[in-house]
């Protein structure tokens, strides 16, 4: 049965509490913390060895769709009813908007330490114990608009100019491409402080403490943030028909980018779960957005 993705902006008090519901129970059995190491395990960089298929090259999407589908299952075991949300950065754009309701995400962490101290996954309440990461700390941590060097949520007109890109992905395919939708909604850049931070990457960013570096799954906000970014490549494909929904088709050639097996083309197996970006292009027949 087909189910529906809807932004959290429209989410009924219901919803929000079946959803949070079934984030503290994956959490309470210890399932939330095996998505945070399998995140963690394939956050592989440029300069790192070993195959990328997570971040910084072409796969950015269909593994993070896989990787939501997942955990969009494993929610769904608690509670069929449940779906993810997607938070739409360039609208809900403030510290203010509902998404940080106590209700739903909680809100900023304390001056002092970055502590959430409001919502469902605040330490305080005892439910949301962070286990898996790099902080000497087991409490949630944000850091809205990161006050000691501001910046700002992704604006609409940082998310056209990714979305007017007819090429999915480019040589060398990674952070470095200049050119290609992939890696202009990823979000690197060879810019200079704030500014080389863009989309999907502004948002970590923004939101600061957990959501930096391969723990990020630790804030529940990331699937939100996923959600969204999962809808634009699905907004993407149907700005441009024309266009490959996936790049490269195959293994690229010595002198074309990085040698074979840094990258996965698009019949190429990603792990953990051996599925090829070919078979994650669609989503038709397993969720729908609204």
């Amino acid at each position: 049965m087909v189910h529906t993705r809807k932004n959290q902006a429209r989410l009924t008090s219901a919803e929000k509490r079946r959803f949070v519901n079934a984030l503290l129970e994956l959490k309470r059995k210890g399932e939330y913390d095996e998505f945070v190491r399998v995140h963690i395990e394939h956050y592989v960089s440029d300069g790192d060895d070993g195959l990328r298929v997570a971040h910084m090259t072409p796969s950015f999407l269909p593994w993070h769709r896989r990787f939501l589908l997942e955990f969009e299952r494993a929610l769904q075991r608690v509670d069929s009813a449940v779906s993810v949300p997607y938070w739409d950065w360039t609208a809900d754009r403030s510290p203010g908007a509902s998404l940080w309701g106590s209700g739903l995400m909680g809100g900023n962490g304390r001056r002092t330490d970055r502590q959430v101290m409001t919502g469902p996954f605040a330490r305080t309440n005892g439910a949301w114990i962070i286990k898996e990461g790099e902080t000497s700390g087991d409490f949630l941590m944000r850091d809205f608009g990161r006050p000691q060097n501001p910046i700002e949520l992704p604006t609409e007109a940082e998310l056209s100019r990714a979305m007017r890109d007819p090429l999915y992905d480019k040589a060398p395919w990674d952070s470095t491409s200049s050119t290609g939708f992939r890696n202009k909604l990823e979000g690197w850049t060879s810019g200079i402080g704030n500014s080389k931070w863009r989309n999907h990457n502004r948002v970590h960013r923004w939101v600061g403490g957990h959501m930096l570096g391969g723990a990020s799954v630790n804030d529940p906000v990331f699937w939100l943030n996923h959600a969204f970014v999962d809808l634009l490549w699905d907004r993407w494909q149907a700005r441009h028909p024309r266009s490959a929904p996936y790049l490269p088709e195959k293994p690229p050639r010595a002198g074309n980018g990085p040698p074979r097996g840094r990258i996965c083309a698009r019949y190429e197996g990603m792990p953990p779960w051996d599925a090829k970006p070919d078979e994650l292009i669609s989503h038709r027949g397993i969720y729908r957005y609204a």
